[in-house]
């Protein structure tokens, strides 16, 4: 390793930086170090021990152009400031929950470290060794980080991304190191002008600003003609006609430097018209290292930085760096005078370059000290949000517009240029010497190109021409033009109309900029601010405040730091800066900031804003703001400098915010005694301080007013007052109607007939009953728990019909909601289960099991079946049970096998085919071996669907969708060949039937013996239950076995399987009722024969169709 002083220097640096910053984990601590190594001069290989930098900057750097260079070194400053953020975090005291492990698909870091190379290898460096799926992590058996080598390398990672941002600004002190290593990079710009070298002693004179000799302005000759420049001048790059900065040069005229105003007015004669001039390149001007804004002032040697003056003040301020070595450098001359500070005319103020109005006096930049003393004091600008008024044309103008609203001049324009007063013949002796400036009308009378008052070069572009012996005149022959050549005159460029042209510009770019920030929720205040600091740099100001606001903001919240910090130490040469705009100290004020003063990025921001983007201002301002603050903190009592600093930093400079953090501990104590000592006493409404109550009700209940709190008072006071006071409370807040209040406390339960306020009633979406909450939900477990999912329906009305499917859904969908709350989890659960069976039902492919009470989903297209309960076979058309004769025949085939076949079905007879065509549900498929006689009004056990076993049609209970259905009880609409009508037959009468059209029935028992009871099976209520017994009636002969009512449903069976129609056997009077029934028009014509009128009735009747849902199995 190089012994040499730098590389003795940088070992000093870094050693005593990875101290700092393995002790307190902060960037912020170790930043000044940071900035010195970066400008050390010293080889990348001997800078960087850890880092491969030489290899990350050609890994990063493939470019093909400096546009690219520019942005490759831009995502690698991004890549390098996020990994100086993971290693602060490992190295802090505090580090963050999560600091094991590294995220890939973290979008922050895959937008920045993973786009550039290298990045991974540097969190190798800090210890995540350990590749997982998404990311990085420290192996298992390290439980914590290697500090010292993380320091180190966090070190480098810091200096790295300063040194590169300096290339990207153009600061880079020593850009021979990256000669060979970045392609395009742009050489270092050399000092223009003279040094003077400030000893160790005269550091106290160093503070003080230098006053530098203007150059001389180049002497005339005779008749206005400019010298000739010597060799070695040092103002040979000033123009030479008014002295000023030159930005020509012309080859023919003896390699003569002019301006812009001069060239244009000296190569307007014909004989120069056809020269041609040269621009002078102009060498860029170095910028401080530190803030990056504004031109070098001084060059130190020792911590090898080139620094502005504040900078430098402040920098070299601290007692460990007041004997450096430092160089003041007299800045090169810039070509346009508009890009160097200006002293204010009117109150000398020295302005920043970019300054329109002066910040003391508001006065525009070109305003002159003459135009100031002619004008008027109603046209001095105050403000500008004020109105003001045009200099052009007088119209008085709002504060908020740029132009004028008649002459649209801007609003800083200075006066428009006087037309020259045409002189009397009899003064041609002073139309030589006497000329007007077209800036400030200002007569002069001596013969100079420069005007006396304004400093300003006259030019003739608005028709004022310069006096006679500042006119160019030819000297010899072979200047003369050409006889018969017309002069070409070189075309004239209005000054003004070019200056207010680029004003207009430059100020809707700045709108543009502030409504595209104002989008992202940028304000005005920051665009400008941002835009002051990134000066003429293409940098979109919203994405500079993302990335490097937080970094000025820390420098200026460590500078002020500093600042406070030296000046409780005594140094003389801070105390003017820190009280500098802020009014004298008081003597005997209170010391109200400490030792190590904190502030944060809030209050840091807030002083920037309001310095407009000045960085000595802000240090300013924000001392002057936290000195306030704890001014106004120590005014109300808090002595303790460090808590007040604590709260102020924590709450982000507000007064507010830092005041409840301080009175927190203090009424701590307070909030212990009146919450966790005793429970709060209960309201008696009887008690004789009535306004007390009132209080505490308005205080514990929320109520809108005070009267609604003495209406709860009046209602609990009543002598027959039996309800509570959460109930009355609640009752008020819905009204303030006594009347209804009472209605509200006094409802009668229909279950259990208690009285319970309106808020403890609860009422289904079905109907308007309403039962208190206890008989809800115990009406509801019970109906869960003991019978069907359709058995839930009121307990008083016994809403809503079951049979309508639509209203059945609505139904359970907000009763679901009803009981989640009312019931128990386990009976809840019971019921979502009896209602997903109920949804299964409706499914086509779902079957009953003949042999349980089991249902399944069948998905297979086989006629046997096979039930995952009880494990027995069945058949899926037919539901009955699997018998091997079955296989391969349809079901009608099979029925007919067995009653030619089976023995036991030809001893059963016709009660075995009563049984085997028993009723079956139209809803869920259930077969019942059952007959249908006794009553029609069946109800199935599965599904609870209550319909006719004659015809298959639903039940109401109530009224019925049906057209003209005047019924509102129980009923059901039955077709005309139903069981329900033509079991009133007499068997005689129903044999008729069949006979008419020719269809067979049996009179006899099938194995010709006789019983004595009839053996049908059927539904029985016995003892409020719905069981299946024989019928045991008595038997008849010539009915086949069967009693008379079974007798008739076997031969209306088979009138329904023939689908025979009674009508032809009705008598006059069933006629009649019939067609009523069926709404067939029965109004008799007159003089219609009885025969005619029967005949019409029953032609009609016939087109009414038969049942549709009447059981027709043959």
């Amino acid at each position: 390793m190089s012994s040499s002083p730098a590389s003795i220097q940088m070992d000093e640096v870094k050693r005593r930086a990875q101290s700092l910053l393995s002790s307190s984990g902060s960037a912020q601590d170790v930043r000044v170090e940071v900035q010195t190594m970066a400008g050390i001069p010293l080889p990348l290989s001997e800078k960087y021990h850890h880092l491969g930098v030489e290899a990350m900057l050609r890994e990063n750097m493939a470019c093909r152009n400096r546009q690219e260079v520019l942005e490759s070194l831009s995502r690698l400053v991004k890549a390098l400031s996020i990994l100086e953020k993971y290693g602060c975090n490992l190295t802090s005291p505090a580090r963050p929950r999560y600091w094991r492990s590294v995220k890939h698909n973290n979008p922050v870091f895959r937008t920045t470290v993973d786009a550039v190379k290298g990045g991974r290898r540097v969190l190798y460096l800090y210890g995540y060794t350990n590749q997982q799926i998404d990311g990085l992590s420290f192996p298992d058996e390290v439980t914590e980080p290697d500090t010292p080598k993380v320091a180190a390398v966090t070190l480098e990672v810091m200096t790295l991304r300063a040194e590169v941002d300096m290339l990207i600004k153009g600061t880079h002190p020593h850009l021979e190191c990256f000669q060979d290593i970045i392609p395009f990079i742009i050489q270092e710009d050399q000092l223009a002008g003279d040094a003077v070298v400030i000893l160790p002693g005269e550091e106290q004179q160093a503070d003080k600003p230098q006053v530098l000799a203007l150059p001389p302005k180049p002497a005339q000759g005779h008749g206005g003609q400019p010298l000739k420049p010597s060799t070695g001048s040092s103002a040979a790059s000033d123009c030479n006609l008014c002295g000023a900065p030159s930005s020509l040069v012309c080859p023919s005229c003896d390699n003569q430097h002019f301006c812009n105003a001069c060239d244009d007015l000296f190569h307007r004669h014909p004989s120069r018209d056809s020269h041609k001039r040269d621009k002078i390149q102009k060498t860029k001007q170095v910028i401080c290292t530190i803030c990056g804004i504004s031109a070098v002032h001084a060059q130190c040697s020792t911590c090898v930085q080139r620094l502005c003056e504040n900078c430098d003040k402040l920098f070299h301020s601290h007692p460990d760096r007041r004997g450096h070595d430092r160089t003041i450098i007299t800045p090169a001359k810039t070509s346009s005078p508009s890009l160097s500070p200006w002293e204010c005319a009117h109150c000398t103020t020295v302005n920043e370059m970019r300054a329109v109005l002066c910040t003391t006096c508001e006065r525009p930049r070109l305003a002159t000290a003459a135009s100031t003393v002619q004008e008027s004091p109603m046209s001095l600008p105050t403000s500008p949000n004020t109105e003001w008024q045009c200099k052009s044309c007088t119209v008085v103008n709002q504060g908020s517009s740029i132009l004028c609203e008649v002459c649209e001049r801007p609003r800083l324009a200075t006066r428009p240029p006087v037309a020259p007063v045409l002189s009397s013949p009899g003064s041609l002796s002073d139309s030589g010497t006497k000329w007007m400036c077209q800036f400030c009308t200002y007569v002069n009378t001596n013969p100079t190109v420069v005007c006396e008052m304004c400093n300003l070069s006259s030019k003739d572009s608005a028709g004022v021409s310069l006096p006679q012996s500042l006119e160019q005149t030819p000297s010899s022959t072979k200047d003369q033009p050409q006889l018969g050549v017309r002069p070409r005159p070189k075309p004239r460029v209005d000054v003004e109309v070019k200056r207010q042209k680029m004003m207009r510009e430059d100020g809707l770019f700045l709108i543009h900029q502030i409504r595209e920030a104002e989008k992202l929720g940028v304000s005005a205040e920051e665009v400008y601010a941002a835009i002051c600091m990134c000066g003429s740099s293409n940098t979109n100001p919203c994405d500079w405040l993302k990335s490097e606001l937080p970094h000025l903001l820390d420098e200026i919240c460590a500078m002020a730091a500093s600042v406070q910090l030296n000046y409780k130490a005594g140094d003389p040469g801070i105390q003017p800066m820190v009280e500098r705009d802020g009014g004298d100290e008081e003597p005997n004020s209170p010391n109200v900031t400490g030792e190590g003063v904190k502030l944060s990025r809030a209050e840091a921001k807030l002083a920037w804003l309001s310095a407009g983007g000045d960085t000595d201002r802000a240090v300013r301002q924000l001392l002057r703001d936290r000195k306030l603050k704890m001014k106004e903190l120590h005014s109300l009592g808090f002595r303790d400098v460090l808590k007040c600093e604590e709260a102020l930093r924590l709450s982000g400079g507000e007064v507010k915010g830092a005041l409840s953090l301080l009175q927190r501990p203090l009424l701590e104590p307070f909030h212990q005694r009146i919450w966790t000592d005793q429970p709060e006493p209960p309201i008696d409404p009887k008690h004789p301080d009535k306004q007390r109550m009132c209080r505490r009700l308005l205080a514990l209940y929320d109520l809108p007013s005070w009267g609604r709190c003495e209406l709860v008072l009046s209602l609990l006071q009543e002598p027959d007052a039996t309800y509570s006071l959460e109930d009355v409370v609640q009752a008020v807040k819905e009204s303030h109607d006594k009347d209804f209040i009472k209605r509200l406390l006094i409802n009668e339960c229909p279950i259990c007939l208690s009285i319970f306020p309106r808020s403890k009633m609860q009422s289904l979406t079905s109907c308007q009953c309403s039962v208190c909450h206890e008989c809800f939900g115990q009406h509801f477990t019970i109906a869960v728990k003991e019978k069907h999912i359709r058995d839930m329906v009121c307990p008083v009305c016994g809403e809503p019909d079951i049979n309508d499917p639509e209203q059945l859904d609505s139904y359970f969908s907000t009763l679901d909601i009803q009981l989640r709350v009312c019931l128990e989890p386990d009976v809840y659960e019971l019921f979502h289960k009896k209602l997903t069976e109920h949804a299964l039902m409706k499914d086509p492919k779902f079957l009953w099991c003949c042999h349980c009470t089991s249902g399944f989903i069948n998905d297979g297209d086989q006629l046997k079946v096979t039930c995952p309960s009880c494990r027995q076979s069945f058949c899926a058309q037919c539901k009955k049970p699997w018998e091997p004769q079955h296989q391969d025949l349809s079901c009608e085939q099979f029925q007919q096998w067995k009653r030619d076949n089976d023995p036991e079905y030809q001893r059963q007879g016709l009660a075995g085919f009563l049984r085997d065509n028993g009723i079956t549900c139209p809803h869920c498929r259930f077969q019942y071996a059952l007959t249908k006689g006794g009553c029609m009004h069946f109800s199935c056990s599965q599904c609870r669907y209550q319909f006719c076993s004659g015809c298959n049609n639903p039940y109401h209970k109530t009224a019925c969708k049906t057209a003209h259905c005047i019924y509102t009880g129980l009923h059901a609409h039955h077709p005309r060949d139903c069981l329900f009508y033509l079991r009133d037959w007499e068997p005689p009468r129903l044999q008729a039937l069949l006979q008419r059209s020719g269809v067979e029935f049996n009179t006899e028992p099938s194995n010709g013996t006789q019983t004595d009871a009839c053996c049908v099976m059927e539904q029985k209520d016995e003892a409020g239950q719905q069981i299946d017994s024989p019928c045991g009636l008595q038997t008849q002969p010539g009915q086949a076995g069967l009693c008379e009512k079974h007798y008739r449903e076997y031969l209306v069976s088979l009138i329904n399987a023939h689908s025979l129609d009674p009508s032809p056997l009705y008598e006059a009077n069933e006629l009649i009722r019939a067609c009523e029934r069926y709404q067939v028009d029965t109004q008799r014509a007159e003089n219609e024969d009885d025969n005619v009128y029967h005949a019409r009735l029953l032609k009609k009747l016939m087109e009414v169709p038969l049942g549709e849902k009447v059981p027709r199995n043959k």
